[in-house]
């Protein structure tokens, strides 16, 4: 012992560091805390009950989607940032990122049925004109009406439950269409019936809240996108948001290359004749278009992205509501809209309705201006026949077609295409 403290200072001094070393790397709780990899705590979400709408449930839309915005597996347009902040309340629609592994992310849509703005007059109405207060309960004023208390007595959903709402879909209603409604409404467990035994009071007054203030998700929920139909995927909802598959709106391409715009208006018009005639017979057709009435998904597959203006018609058992009983007006027929409004007669809706309305609103802002002459010229010409909408069906129907005639061969097949291509390269179809 006494030769090793007399070695030189520099032997001292290695040795003793190299002891440190070895102590240091045999305490765990050492180790743990000079790890580089020792858990973050990462920046959350301040949800608030109030910015998602479940503060007004039951008079909501659902909350089968909650856990993955609480998870964050739902996150906003600003997830990646240090800092992650809610976006303002009053919005009507924002821009989603959604996971089911926390790997991958894909876009969704997260809206609500109308502005919150309406939200918060409709909830006010209820308040003021059934109970005579300012603020309450909207569920339990909800539940006192006469058309809850024949919701909770009723075993199926028929024509009289939904007489007088606003919604475009209810306004000519069959059997048939109520049944599909209640066998797939997608915030309950699937019980695969028409009969309302699977679905609690709070289910049904949800059921009934979401058809009074906009019909978009169910349309979304009863002809679902993995069955054919050209609607977005329904993701589910929370509160008064709804998340569904992400899509551009069609304005965003009203300035799109020659190529694009022909093959959206091809789209577009083959979208209008499938929902006009399709293997269940029924006919849907749209009170209102814009530019925000259809989308694109980033494979360039034109959908309708806003459901909220869409009629049905069902041409197998026709319409079970005589125009009388569409009269019939509470506090459910005047949640978004004014209680005035008149509805459409169902005999008044033709084939060229939806037609007529596209031609008018969105083709020319599409296909205006894009062509060499004299090919627009007589696309042109084509889009007027069609809009005066003098004709009868089949000469719209004729306009119409010689319109895709002329725009087939302008389209490309490129993989800005993707839903088509490389189909496009091996087939007549394209």
């Amino acid at each position: 012992m006494g030769r090793w403290i007399c070695c030189p200072c520099s032997r001292v001094a290695d040795s003793l560091m190299l002891l440190l070393v070895l102590a240091l790397s045999c305490n765990p709780s050492t180790a743990a805390t000079a790890s580089p990899s020792a858990p973050h705590i990462k920046p959350s979400y301040s949800f608030g009950r109030t910015f998602l709408g479940l503060d007004k449930c039951n008079a909501c839309i659902g909350t089968s989607i909650c856990k993955k915005f609480f998870k964050e597996e739902i996150r906003f347009d600003t997830w990646l940032s240090s800092r992650l902040k809610l976006p303002p309340s009053y919005l009507l629609s924002y821009s989603g990122n959604y996971t089911d592994d926390d790997k991958s992310w894909r876009l969704v849509d997260i809206t609500r049925l109308t502005s919150k703005y309406r939200h918060d007059r409709a909830d006010k109405r209820i308040c003021t004109s059934l109970l005579k207060t300012k603020t309450c309960s909207l569920e339990r004023a909800l539940r006192r009406t006469h058309r809850f208390q024949k919701w909770l007595q009723a075993k199926r959903l028929t024509p009289d439950l939904v007489q007088g709402l606003s919604s475009p879909m209810l306004r000519c209603p069959s059997q048939r269409l109520l049944d599909r409604i209640v066998r797939r409404y997608a915030e309950v467990p699937d019980a695969g019936s028409i009969y309302m035994d699977h679905l609690t009071d709070r289910d049904k007054l949800r059921l009934l809240y979401t058809l009074s203030v906009n019909s978009h998700p169910i349309l979304l929920q009863i002809f679902p996108n993995v069955e054919g139909w050209p609607f977005p995927r329904y993701l589910g909802s929370c509160g008064r948001l709804v998340v569904s598959a992400s899509t551009r709106p069609l304005r965003d391409f009203f300035g799109s290359a020659p190529e694009v715009a022909a093959d959206l208006a091809l789209q577009l018009l083959a979208v209008l004749r499938s929902m006009g005639t399709n293997d269940l017979n029924y006919f849907f057709y749209f009170t209102h278009v814009d530019g925000g009435t259809f989308g694109v998904f980033s494979n360039g597959h034109l959908f309708i992205r806003d459901a909220s203006a869409l009629g049905i018609i069902d041409k197998e058992e026709g319409s079970q509501l005589i125009d009388g009983q569409q009269e019939y007006k509470d506090i459910f027929s005047c949640l978004t809209v004014d209680c005035q409004s008149a509805f459409v007669s169902c005999d008044s809706i033709g084939e060229k309705h939806s037609l007529v309305m596209v031609c008018q609103e969105l083709l020319p802002k599409l296909l205006k201006g894009k062509f060499l002459q004299p090919v627009q010229d007589q696309i042109d010409s084509f889009l007027q026949r069609c809009a005066d909408g003098l004709a009868d069906d089949r000469g719209i129907n004729e306009a119409v077609a010689k319109l895709a005639e002329l725009l087939k061969p302008l389209r490309s097949c490129d993989s800005r295409f993707a839903y088509r291509y490389p189909d496009c390269k091996y087939s007549d179809k394209y």
